[in-house]
């Protein structure tokens, strides 16, 4: 195993870690992760050029924040400072939230194939997080078969992929880091969003 989990046998992915841009690229363009990632975790980067935040919508600490997919509501998820894939990701929703989701775009991914209900998880116990994980699924009667072909495209073995409570935990964790403080997003008057965890409120 190559710490990409990528499984013994399996047909290789059409991306490399080491070739800059290129996960980014195949979820805007290849039709089984764009099928999942787009249609069911509700992640769209297959026309990144046509992002743009929210005017007067920033960070804090004036480090650069580039949009690079939207959600159907038209939230942003956004790399935060500069590089590639490997910077934090930060979600600024039009309902003037803000959060910190992962450390890179694979996590980010991880977190979409493990629970592309994320969304909905914080605050709720343990049985009423299966009962939205179950609706997620009678939504969506292929969702198996769709996170198979995604998770396939990117080489991914969803065997190996860290569990729904590892995930939303890390979720929590992240929430309440330094590096979360130092992702902090404003809006246009330099007011700070509001948290987009509960969890992460005073």
């Amino acid at each position: 195993m190559n710490g990409w989990n990528i499984p013994a046998g399996s047909v290789a992915p059409t991306w490399r870690p080491d070739v800059p841009g290129a996960l980014l690229s195949l979820l805007g363009t290849d039709e089984r992760a764009v099928a999942f990632f787009a249609g069911v975790a509700d992640l769209d980067a297959a026309d990144p050029d046509s992002h743009e935040l929210e005017e007067g919508v920033r960070l804090a600490s004036e480090a650069r924040l580039e949009q690079f997919a939207r959600a159907g509501s038209g939230d942003a998820f956004c790399f935060v400072g500069e590089g590639g894939e490997e910077r934090p990701v930060v979600y600024v929703s039009l309902d003037g939230e803000a959060g910190l989701l992962a450390l890179g775009l694979l996590e980010l991914v991880q977190l979409c194939l493990v629970a592309p209900w994320w969304r909905d998880a914080p605050g709720r116990t343990a049985e009423e997080l299966q009962a939205v994980a179950d609706e997620y699924r009678e939504d969506v009667p292929d969702f198996d078969r769709r996170r198979g072909r995604a998770a396939q495209a990117l080489g991914i073995d969803l065997d190996e992929l860290p569990s729904e409570a590892a995930v939303l935990a890390r979720l929590m964790e992240l929430s309440r880091g330094l590096v979360a403080e130092a992702c902090l997003v404003v809006g246009y008057e330099g007011d700070p969003l509001e948290p987009l965890f509960n969890a992460a409120r005073p």
